[in-house]
C-alpha cells in the first residue's frame, strides 16, 4: 500500500526561522515550532495568530500558489476562518519554492472529535459550502481527481475494492457505485471547490459549532459534489439528514447521489493508501459506515 511520500526537501526549524527574518523581520522573533508535516506541506505555528505553510516536495509547490492566489477571496465570502496568505514567500538559497505565511485558525480537528461531538456543525459547514459554491471566475484549474465527472474515477474505484481482503463489503459498495455513475451528470457552470473536505481539514470551536476550514491546496472547479460528499465522511446518519436539509432547494438529489459516490471514492482513497496514517484510516472506516448504512436510497 502507499505510504507518505518521502520529501524532496527537509523543511527544519532552522530554515523557516531564516525565511521568516529575511522576508518579514518583524515577525522575525515570533515564537516557532512544527505542527504538522504531511504529505505535501510541512506546517510550523508562527506566535498566536500565524502559521508557515511550506511544500516538503515538488508536485505541491502549485498547491501553495492555488492557496495564494484564490484563498483571500475565499476568506471575504467564507462565514466561518480560512487560513488567509498575509506573506506570499520567495524562495531563497535555503529553500527553492514558493511559500506561505498564513493567518493561524484555532479549532480542534473534527478527525480527533468524535462523530457525537460534530453534530453542532452541520449547518455552518452547509453554510459555508453555500458560499464557497459559486460559478468560477475563468483561469481557475481543474483538478483531474476532484470535481471531474464520476465515470473518470470508475478505474481506480474498481482497482481498490478488487482488495477483497480490505473491502469484504465490496459487492454492495459497488451497487453504491454504480448508482452514483447512473445519477445524471452535473451540467451547471464550474463551481469553486475546497476539493479536499473531511474531518481532518475541519476545526471546530469548543462548542462543537465549525470554527474554521483550512488546507486548500485542492481548491480547483468542477461538479459540487465532491465536496457535499463531506456529510458521510463527517456525520451520522441523523446529523447528515440536518446537514442535507440545510441546502434546501440548492443541492439536487442526483447530485447528492454523486456525493455519496464521491464518499466512496474519498473513504477508499484514505483506507487504500493511509495505513501510516491511523487518523485518516478511521475517517475512511467512517465513511464506509455511513456509504453502507444508507442502503441504496436516496431522495430525488
Amino acid at each position: 500500500m502507499a505510504e507518505m511520500p518521502r520529501a524532496t526537501v527537509e523543511v527544519s526549524a532552522s530554515v523557516v526561522r531564516r525565511l521568516v527574518r529575511d522576508q518579514r523581520p518583524d515577525l522575525g522573533d515570533c515564537p516557532l515550532a512544527r505542527v504538522a508535516n504531511g504529505w505535501d506541506n510541512a506546517t510550523f505555528r508562527l506566535g498566536d495568530g500565524l502559521a508557515v505553510r511550506l511544500p516538503r516536495r515538488a508536485e505541491a509547490v502549485p498547491l501553495i500558489l492555488h492557496e495564494q492566489r484564490y484563498l483571500p477571496d475565499k476568506a471575504r465570502r467564507s462565514p466561518v476562518a480560512v487560513p488567509v496568505p498575509v506573506h506570499a514567500g520567495r524562495p531563497t538559497p535555503d529553500f527553492p519554492w514558493p511559500w506561505s505565511i498564513v493567518r493561524w485558525v484555532p479549532g480542534a480537528a473534527a478527525a480527533d472529535v468524535g462523530p457525537a461531538g460534530r453534530g453542532q456543525a452541520a449547518q455552518g459547514l452547509a453554510d459555508f459550502l453555500l458560499s464557497l459554491h459559486l460559478p468560477a471566475e475563468s483561469g481557475v484549474p481543474v483538478n483531474p481527481f476532484r470535481g471531474v465527472p464520476l465515470t473518470g474515477r470508475d478505474a481506480v474505484l474498481v482497482e481498490r475494492l478488487g482488495d477483497h481482503e480490505r473491502y469484504p463489503q465490496a459487492a454492495a459498495l459497488r451497487a453504491v457505485w454504480a448508482q452514483a455513475l447512473a445519477a445524471k451528470a452535473w451540467e451547471g457552470p464550474p463551481m469553486m471547490l475546497h476539493g479536499d473536505l473531511h474531518p481532518g481539514n475541519i476545526l471546530l470551536a469548543d462548542d462543537g459549532s465549525l470554527a474554521g476550514v483550512i488546507d486548500f491546496g485542492d481548491v480547483g472547479v468542477g461538479d459540487p459534489a465532491v465536496d457535499l460528499a463531506v456529510g458521510w465522511l463527517m456525520f451520522d446518519a441523523g446529523t447528515r439528514r440536518r446537514f442535507m436539509g440545510a441546502f434546501g432547494s440548492a443541492v439536487d438529489g442526483d447530485t447528492w447521489m454523486r456525493a455519496r459516490g464521491w464518499a466512496l471514492i474519498l473513504s477508499t482513497a484514505m483506507l487504500s493508501n493511509s495505513d501510516d496514517n491511523p487518523r485518516m484510516l478511521a475517517v475512511g472506516k467512517f465513511g464506509i459506515r455511513q456509504i453502507l448504512g444508507d442502503g441504496l436510497s436516496l431522495r430525488r
